[in-house]
Parts: C-alpha cells; sequence; structure tokens
C-alpha cells in the first residue's frame, strides 16, 4: 500500500545530502555563509542598534540560525513535534525582529520558514506552517496589496517546486541506491553460482576417479585373497596398482581440466571422446554439422561419457562398447550402448556410493536436458541430450 503523501514524511534522501556532489556543496555553503554574513551586516549596521543592542542583535541572530540548524536536524530524524516547536521558535523570532527594527532579517526569515516548512514537512503540517510564515509576511509587509499578494503567492509556489525537485532527487537517490543493491546482489548471486558450478565438477571428477580405481583396488585386493601363489600373480596386481596409479592421475588431469573449462578453455568434445574411448576400447560415431558447444554442455557430455565407460567397466567387463555423439538443431546427443559382457563379480559390481547416473540426471536436468539409461535388448544403455 502506497503512503499517503499528506501524512508521510519526505524521502529521508530528498533532506539529507547524501549523493550531492563536492562541487554542489561547497557551492551551498558558501551561499549560505554569504547570506548570514549580508543578514548580519544589514542588521547590525542599518543603524536600529546601538550600545548594549547591537550586541543583543548579534546574539538573536545568532541563536537563531541555531535554532534553525536544529529545525533542519530535527526534519532529517522526522521528529513532528519538536519540529513544529522549532518552527514556531523561528516565526516569534522574525516577529521580534521586525519589531525591533531588523525588518530585513524578519522578511528573510519569514520566507525561509515557508519555502523550508513545504520542503520538508508532511504536507497535513507543512501546508498551515507554510500558510502561517507567509500570512505574518503580508501582514507585517507595507508594500502595495499587489506587490504583497505577488510575492506571497510566488513564494507558495516556490516553496512546492522545492519540495517537488527534493522529492525528484530523492528519488533518483533511492533507485539509484537500489540498482547498487541489485547489482551487488546479482554480483554475489552470479559468485555462489559460479561455485557451485566449480564444486559440482570437482565433485563429479574426483567421484569418477575414485568410483574408476575402486574398481581396480577391489580387483587387485581379489587377487591377493584369492592366490595361492602371489609371486605368479604378481603382474596381474601390479597391472591393477598401476591402473590405479594412472586414474588418480586422471583424477587431477580432469580436475584441472574441469577448472580450465569453466574458464573457458576447452578442447573439443569430439577429440575428447576419441581419447576417452581409443584408452577404453570403445568405438566411437560423430554425426551432425560439428559446431563448438557451450562450457556447460561439453562438461556434462563429458562426465556423462566417462561415467557410463566406468559403469561398463564395473558391471560388464569385456562388453563391446560404442559411442555416438549427434549434433542436432538445438542440442547435442550422447548414447553410449555396450554388449552385455559375461557379467562381474558381486563385490566389484557393488563398488562405488551407486549415485554416479543419478548426479548425471542431475547435471543434465540442470541445464534444460535428459538423461534415459537402463537395460535395451542385450546390453545397458545410456542417453544423454542437452540444448546447445
Amino acid at each position: 500500500m502506497p503512503p499517503n503523501p499528506w501524512t508521510s514524511w519526505p524521502l529521508r534522501e530528498s533532506l539529507s545530502r547524501e549523493g550531492t556532489g563536492a562541487a554542489r556543496l561547497w557551492v551551498g555553503r558558501a551561499i549560505r555563509v554569504l547570506v548570514a554574513a549580508g543578514l548580519l551586516w544589514t542588521t547590525l549596521a542599518g543603524g536600529a542598534f546601538s550600545g548594549w543592542g547591537l550586541g543583543a542583535a548579534a546574539a538573536g541572530m545568532v541563536a537563531t540560525m541555531l535554532v534553525f540548524r536544529g529545525f533542519l536536524r530535527t526534519t532529517l530524524a522526522r521528529r513532528l513535534w519538536p519540529s513544529v516547536g522549532l518552527f514556531v521558535l523561528l516565526e516569534a523570532a522574525a516577529f521580534g525582529f521586525d519589531l525591533a527594527g531588523a525588518r530585513t532579517a524578519a522578511v528573510v526569515l519569514w520566507c525561509a520558514c515557508a519555502i523550508t516548512a513545504m520542503q520538508r514537512l508532511p504536507l497535513s503540517v507543512a501546508l498551515p506552517c507554510s500558510a502561517a510564515a507567509l500570512a505574518a509576511f503580508a501582514t507585517m509587509n507595507s508594500d502595495n496589496w499587489l506587490t504583497t499578494t505577488t510575492t506571497t503567492v510566488g513564494l507558495a509556489l516556490a516553496g512546492y517546486v522545492v519540495r517537488l525537485d527534493a522529492e525528484a532527487r530523492g528519488n533518483a537517490q533511492r533507485l539509484l541506491a537500489q540498482e547498487r543493491a541489485a547489482r551487488t546482489a546479482e554480483a554475489e548471486t552470479a559468485a555462489l553460482a559460479e561455485r557451485g558450478r566449480i564444486a559440482r565438477e570437482i565433485h563429479d571428477v574426483l567421484a569418477h576417479s575414485l568410483s574408476a580405481q575402486l574398481v581396480h583396488l577391489e580387483a587387485a585386493r581379489q587377487l591377493i585373497q584369492r592366490s595361492t601363489d602371489l609371486e605368479a600373480d604378481r603382474d596381474q596386481i601390479l597391472e591393477r596398482v598401476v591402473a590405479c596409479r594412472g586414474m588418480a592421475r586422471e583424477g587431477l588431469d580432469g580436475t584441472r581440466e574441469a577448472l580450465s573449462a569453466l574458464r573457458g578453455d576447452m578442447i573439443p568434445i569430439e577429440d575428447f571422446l576419441r581419447r576417452l574411448t581409443a584408452a577404453e576400447g570403445a568405438q566411437l560415431d560423430v554425426t551432425g554439422e560439428r559446431r563448438t558447444v557451450p562450457a556447460e554442455a561439453g562438461l556434462a557430455l563429458r562426465r556423462v561419457a566417462q561415467e557410463a565407460l566406468t559403469n561398463v567397466r564395473k558391471h560388464a567387463p569385456g562388453a563391446r562398447v560404442s559411442v555416438r555423439l549427434e549434433y542436432a538443431d538445438g542440442d547435442v546427443g550422447l548414447e553410449v550402448r555396450d554388449s552385455g559382457g559375461s557379467g562381474a563379480p558381486a563385490e566389484l559390481a557393488r563398488s562405488g556410493a551407486g549415485y554416479g547416473l543419478l548426479g548425471m540426471r542431475e547435471r543434465a536436468e540442470l541445464l534444460g536436458g535428459t538423461l534415459e539409461s537402463g537395460p535395451e535388448e542385450e546390453g545397458f544403455v545410456v542417453r544423454l541430450r542437452v540444448p546447445a
């Protein structure tokens, strides 16, 4: 529900000098100093005061300036009744100056009170306060009625224009602050999203690498446990250990590759798949018009291919594997199919946490794609399709 313009205070940004340029601040200060000096000179050198009266007039003007400054501060703090009380004191001071013969100071104070009240108070209070100041000015003014009326109306309009200008400036400052806050929040959100992407990539790389290592370590454990002649099985055990070391190296390389990919430095997906399928003894088929794949989609294709081939090694050792990369309109598809294999020992098939394909499916859904996996004909198939 929007605030009531009659009872609500002007925006705090419109009452303060926050956001005002340094040059404008110094110009405003210089004008206020010149006006105060001019009033003091006009009042004290006008011949209306002499002797002790000069001292009293100077003290009265200094006190009035302090009260006016207090009025500005209380309105900035949005304290209504103290502001009204200080305004009444200023009106009384203006009458005192007029009765004492300092007519210029009285006129300037009435005009300043009328304009400032209209600018800084809620409209329900600003209108009567400004009207009282203008009425006092019109009543005590000795000019003809036409000049007095014109001046009064002009001051009223000037006060309202100053209020509108201050409100516009306050709205601009508030919008600028909101824009800065939005940019800061956007930058923080982008940073968190980037951290999430990096964490997800590192998790997937390490999960794949550790799962593959676990396969070889489990095989080596079974060889050691079942062997009656460790020396005879030494070559097979060494082969498994060397494979684990290779998988650990691949995990580190994959982590570096993931970070490089997130920075936009990544080899084409078909080159990566050629290396991967060559190392795994799988067949690769690439169809469609080749093009550059976005980093997120390319990483998803890499991780799914690695996870699918690791699952073949775990659950269907010896199976024939075919990998198909398809460039289509608006997306890229990957299919990893195996022929079934001879089956793996129970301990080997149960190695790993079993969350690989689930994580890949979540990754695909985050990108707006799909991942399907399951038995088909004589083997197992994994299909990924992501926008690219």
